[in-house]
């Protein structure tokens, strides 16, 4: 299939989201404690990684963070995200609590081989909206709506939320989650993501400082 003729965007079905189990999980910063999820709606599989008592009413620190198996398992300096993922856990294990939701949503929520098309199109030099765009997607598809279950089940009552993304904070709280403080999260910026990140602030509204390409 060719980069012009992807089939229109479907739009997701509500989610149904059910607790699986959970298990510890030894890392290179602290041992956590993995709880497994899934969406009935769409066969997605999530994770919670949690540290300490996130349940006893006070504040949690926190990262919402959507897969990007580029940047989080192949170590891609096209992005933030594996750096983010990887400061966000030991930021948590150095305070000795909180909790990090990995959400299935790659490429936001347009899907692995689409975001290698997504890519090639960035090669030809679109930018990340751009590229999306021109896929026949919006700039950003991922929903927050999946945490809800999350917390509910984890009894966490506040997130002290570690985020660059206001779009992010101002659809967790539309869903009625208590975000008590953003945190930055501003990390591995090179000369390869230095376009990305600037789109991300142009266009997408995040905040961070802009450097010159």
């Amino acid at each position: 299939m060719s980069l012009a003729q992807q089939p229109p965007v479907q739009e997701s079905p509500e989610p149904q989201i059910e607790y699986v189990d959970s298990c510890k999980l030894p890392m290179p910063w602290a041992t956590f404690q993995m709880h497994g999820f899934i969406d009935k709606a769409t066969g997605k599989e999530h994770i919670v990684l949690t540290l300490g008592d996130v349940g006893d009413g006070q504040p949690v620190l926190a990262r919402v963070h959507s897969e990007c198996l580029t940047g989080d398992a192949l170590f891609s300096q096209r992005c933030d995200c594996g750096a983010q993922l990887e400061t966000a856990l030991q930021r948590i294990a150095k305070q000795g609590r909180g909790v990090l939701f990995y959400l299935r949503q790659e490429g936001r929520g347009i899907g692995l081989l689409n975001k290698v098309r997504a890519y090639h199109l960035q090669d030809d030099g679109a930018d990340t909206v751009e590229a999306n765009e021109k896929l026949g997607f919006p700039a950003d598809m991922r929903r927050y709506d999946l945490c809800l279950p999350m917390i509910a089940h984890l009894h966490i009552k506040g997130l002290r939320l570690m985020t660059n993304n206001p779009k992010k904070i101002a659809a967790l709280k539309s869903f009625g989650i208590d975000i008590v403080e953003r945190i930055p999260l501003i990390v591995n910026r090179n000369p390869h993501n230095i376009g990305y990140l600037g789109t991300k602030v142009k266009k997408l509204g995040h905040m961070m400082p802009v450097d010159k390409e």
